[in-house]
C-alpha cells in the first residue's frame, strides 16, 4: 500500500478514536501529507532511496520527548505553552531516517503514574467493549500504547522509568520495548528519574546510537566492547536456557496472566528450548527502592519548574511567598506534588541514610541477582570471559509484564491510596533498577492478550529479540488469527 493512503488510514484513525484522548497536539493535515508524499517520490524514484524501514511512517512521540514542530507539554499545565527550540536525538535521527512525527501523545504529568490519568488534557483510555465501561490505557505512556493500538501511527516513542513503555503495551495488546539503559539518547527527554528513564518504542525498530550531548549515552567503544564479548559467548544453533523467575509469581497474578505465563513457557519448551525456574531473590525489594530512588531523583529534577524562571504561579496564591521551590505554586497536578514531596524527604538530612542510601544499596543487589542468573556476564562491568554461569545460567528470563488485564478507569479512580496504582509496577521495576533490556509482547490467552516480557543480561537485545520472535509467531495475535480463520 502506498504511504499516502496509510497515512490518510492513519489520520482516519486518529479522527475516530478522538475521544481515546491518546493525542495532545497533531501535525495539520497538509503539512503531514506533504511529507509523506516527499518520502513516497523519494522512495518511488529509480534511485529507490528509501532513508530507513520507517521512512514515510508516521510517528508518535510521547510528550515528554523535545520537539521544535509541537509544543512539549509533559501533559502538566506549567507547560502548556511551552515548545522546545531543538528536537530530543531521538527525533532527530528518527527524522533523519525519514520518519514523520505525527504528533505527541498523551500521558502522566511528568511521567508519574501507571494509568496516564493524571494529564492536563484530561485521561486516555481504551474503548469501551460489548457495552463495557473504558479500561485504563496504563501509564505513563498511555497516549502513545492507545495511539499504535488504535492504529493512528505506525510507531511512538513513549520513556521508561519502571515500566512506563512496557505496562501500557500489556494493557493495550502491542508490543513495548525498553532497552538496554544508555543505548538509546536521553538528550532532549525530559527527566523523571534520570538514572532509570529510558526512550522505548512501541513499535517494531530502534533508533540506536551513541549521543556526545547525553552524559549516560554508551560511547561507541564501550557499545563495540559490549558487543564483542557478547558474541564471543552466545550460544549459537544451540538451545537456549529461558528462565522463569519464582519471585515473579505472585498470589496477586490472575488466574489468565499465569495461565498464559505457563502456556508460553509451553510453547518454548515444545521448540526444543530449556526452562529453567530461577530465583531472583531480592526482587521483592525492588519496588520499595524504586519508589525511594525515582521520587528522589525527580524531586531534584523538578526543582527547575519553581514559577520563576519555568512553570506557571498562580497570581491569586500568596501562601507560598519568600519560599524557592513550592512545587503547588509551580502548577504540578496531586500526583506529581506527592512523589516531589516524597523524593524530597528521602533526601534529607534525617533521612537519606534510612532510605535513598539503603534504596541505592538494595538496587546493587538487585543487580546481582540478575546478573548471577544469566549465562552472559554483565559486560558493561566486566571483560572477563569466564565470570559468567556459563551452562548454568540461563540466557533469557520471562514473566507477565502485569498482574492483571487492563483494569476498568472508573475502579481506578475510585481507589482510595496511590500506593494501590504503585503495585502494578511490580513485575517491571526490576529490569530498570538492573538496566538490562526488556520486551513486553501481547500472547494470545482465549479472546485477550496478555502481555509477557522477556528480560536478557545488559546489551544482548539481539537473543532478546530472538526469543521475542520465537513467542510472537507462536502466541501472538497474528498467529491465533492463522490457526482460528474466524477471527
Amino acid at each position: 500500500m502506498a504511504f499516502l493512503e496509510i497515512a490518510k488510514k492513519s489520520l482516519l484513525a486518529a479522527e475516530k478514536y478522538s475521544t481515546l484522548n491518546s493525542l495532545i497536539s497533531v501535525q495539520s493535515k497538509p503539512e503531514l501529507l506533504r511529507q509523506v508524499q516527499e518520502s513516497q517520490r523519494r522512495v518511488s524514484s529509480d534511485l529507490g532511496e528509501s532513508k530507513s524501514p520507517i521512512d514515510g511512517q508516521l510517528i508518535a512521540v510521547k510528550d515528554n520527548i523535545c520537539t521544535t514542530d509541537f509544543p512539549t507539554t509533559c501533559a502538566s499545565k506549567l507547560l502548556e505553552q511551552y515548545t522546545s527550540p531543538f528536537d530530543a536525538t531521538v527525533v532527530r535521527k528518527a527524522k533523519e531516517a525519514g520518519a514523520v512525527i505525527m504528533g505527541k501523545t498523551n500521558m502522566d504529568e511528568f511521567g508519574m503514574g501507571s494509568h496516564s490519568m493524571y494529564s492536563h488534557f484530561g485521561p486516555v483510555m481504551q474503548s469501551a467493549e460489548d457495552g463495557q465501561p473504558a479500561r485504563s490505557a496504563g501509564g505513563s505512556s498511555g497516549g502513545s500504547a492507545v495511539a499504535v493500538a488504535r492504529g493512528m501511527c505506525y510507531a511512538a516513542l513513549g520513556t521508561d522509568t519502571g515500566g512506563s513503555v512496557r505496562l501500557p503495551a500489556a494493557y493495550c495488546g502491542v508490543v513495548g520495548f525498553k532497552p538496554s539503559y544508555g543505548m538509546l539518547s536521553r538528550w532532549g527527554v525530559v527527566a523523571y528519574a534520570n538514572s532509570l528513564d529510558t526512550v522505548g518504542i512501541l513499535g517494531r525498530n530502534t533508533i540506536n546510537g551513541h549521543d556526545a550531548n547525553d552524559p549516560t549515552s554508551l560511547t561507541p567503544q564501550t557499545r563495540e566492547r559490549v558487543q564483542d564479548l557478547l558474541s564471543h559467548n552466545r550460544r549459537r544453533g544451540r538451545r537456549l536456557a529461558i528462565g522463569y523467575p519464582e519471585e515473579f509469581n505472585l498470589v496477586e497474578l490472575d488466574d489468565s496472566v499465569r495461565s498464559a505465563w505457563e502456556n508460553t513457557l509451553a510453547h518454548l519448551s515444545s521448540q526444543s528450548h530449556k526452562i529453567v525456574p530461577v530465583s531472583l531473590p531480592h526482587t521483592k525489594h525492588a519496588l520499595s527502592a524504586y519508589y525511594v530512588l525515582a521520587p528522589a531523583e525527580a524531586s531534584s529534577n523538578l526543582a527547575k519548574y519553581d514559577g520563576v524562571r519555568y512553570g506557571y504561579r498562580d497570581p491569586t496564591d500568596r501562601s507560598q511567598d519568600g519560599l524557592l521551590f513550592s512545587p503547588t505554586r509551580a502548577g504540578f497536578g496531586a500526583e506529581v506534588r506527592r512523589r516531589i514531596i516524597a523524593g524530597a524527604y528521602s533526601l534529607s538530612s534525617k533521612a537519606i541514610d534510612n532510605y535513598f542510601l539503603k534504596a541505592q544499596s538494595a538496587r546493587r543487589i538487585i543487580q546481582r541477582d540478575f546478573s548471577n542468573a544469566f549465562a552472559q556476564p554483565n559486560y558493561l562491568v566486566t571483560d572477563n570471559l569466564e565470570e559468567g554461569r556459563g551452562e548454568g545460567g540461563v540466557d533469557v528470563l520471562i514473566a507477565p509484564c502485569s498482574l492483571s488485564k487492563a483494569p476498568f478507569l472508573e475502579d481506578v479512580k475510585m481507589q482510595k491510596s496511590p500506593l494501590d496504582s504503585y503495585v502494578n509496577d511490580v513485575l517491571t521495576v526490576p529490569a530498570n533498577l538492573a538496566g538490562i533490556p526488556a520486551i513486553c509482547l501481547p500472547v494470545m490467552h482465549g479472546e485477550d492478550s496478555v502481555g509477557m516480557q522477556v528480560m536478557a543480561q545488559y546489551g544482548d537485545e539481539e537473543t532478546m529479540w530472538e526469543v521475542a520472535k520465537i513467542i510472537e509467531e507462536g502466541l501472538g495475535p497474528k498467529a491465533e488469527q492463522a490457526s482460528n480463520p474466524a477471527h
